[in-house]
């Protein structure tokens, strides 16, 4: 299987970028079952990426029937160790509008369906993830820096994404109280994403368009689909700009994975109590502390 070294999960419109080069398909199983789709391998001024649509070519996914754990355990079986993730957002605050780009370094998780699909571990291995600071502060310096080389783009570093089970939009009081609780956007899948590339020791930011107010702000009180993706497609060109320079600058950094031994120093049961088909399962996140 080819490796690369950093992944993209987001919109069709991200792998159709003109200056990808030499595009292929892969296609990648896992003990937790299919991915969204086949993997899109390309390479971005000579750098290899390998992007995934999180919601499947098509978009045939609710926000609650991604595959996270299929998702994230293939980049993590490709040896991705980065992951640049693209999302749309509503904003929950005034100063985040359409079009903005937010690099949030916070998650609040809202989401009520998904307890298999947020963490790779159970069935008789217990695992205490490190999770306080959920996003990689570098890939957000990386982020934010590749997003101030793009002409009249605004971009917003930090805030917390709150992440909603879906597929509904919020409710006129949610967005209210979500507000009242400091939220800033509002999303419904990265929180899953970043739990897990957490466990399986890779690096993850995100980057959020905003398409909309939610549904407080008195002038815009509703979203709808139609807004959300008439702002997102507008914005495509933006985010693409933004990922190709971030490619650049992540594959000259020098300094390594912050994140490699998070698993090690959080998986509370002993090796010689792994049940093997567990331990099997989860080999290319724990196999190299079955020994330990």
């Amino acid at each position: 299987m080819e490796q690369v070294n950093i992944g993209i999960i987001g919109g069709s419109g991200l792998y159709q970028m003109p200056e990808l080069e030499n595009v292929r398909e892969q296609k990648v199983e896992t003990p937790f079952g299919s991915p969204s789709d086949a993997f899109i391998i390309g390479e971005l001024e000579g750098v290899t990426v390998a992007f995934l649509p999180r919601h499947g070519r098509g978009h045939k996914f609710t926000p609650t029937e991604v595959p996270y754990r299929a998702n994230i355990y293939a980049m993590k079986l490709l040896g991705v160790e980065y992951i640049l993730s693209v999302s749309a957002v509503g904003s929950l605050q005034a100063k985040y509008a359409p079009m903005d780009f937010v690099i949030p370094d916070q998650f609040f998780d809202r989401t009520r369906a998904r307890a298999t699909e947020s963490t790779f571990f159970g069935d008789g291995i217990v695992a205490h993830i490190t999770f306080s600071h959920p996003v990689c502060d570098e890939l957000g310096d990386i982020l934010e820096a590749s997003c101030k080389t793009v002409d009249g783009l605004n971009v917003h570093r930090g805030g917390t994404y709150i992440c909603m089970e879906g597929p509904a939009f919020s409710t006129k009081a949610e967005s209210n109280v979500y507000r009242q609780w400091g939220m800033d956007i509002i999303g419904m899948t990265n929180l899953q994403e970043a739990k897990l590339a957490r466990e399986a020791e890779i690096a993850y930011a995100t980057l959020a368009l905003v398409t909309d107010y939610d549904c407080w702000h008195e002038e815009h009180d509703s979203v709808t689909l139609d807004m959300v993706i008439g702002y997102l497609t507008s914005n495509v060109r933006n985010a693409q700009l933004v990922l190709k320079e971030a490619v650049k600058r992540l594959a000259a950094k020098e300094t390594p994975n912050q994140f490699a031994g998070a698993t090690g120093r959080a998986i509370f049961t002993q090796p010689d109590h792994w049940p093997a088909e567990t331990a099997k399962k989860l080999d290319a996140i724990i196999g190299k502390y079955a020994a330990s």
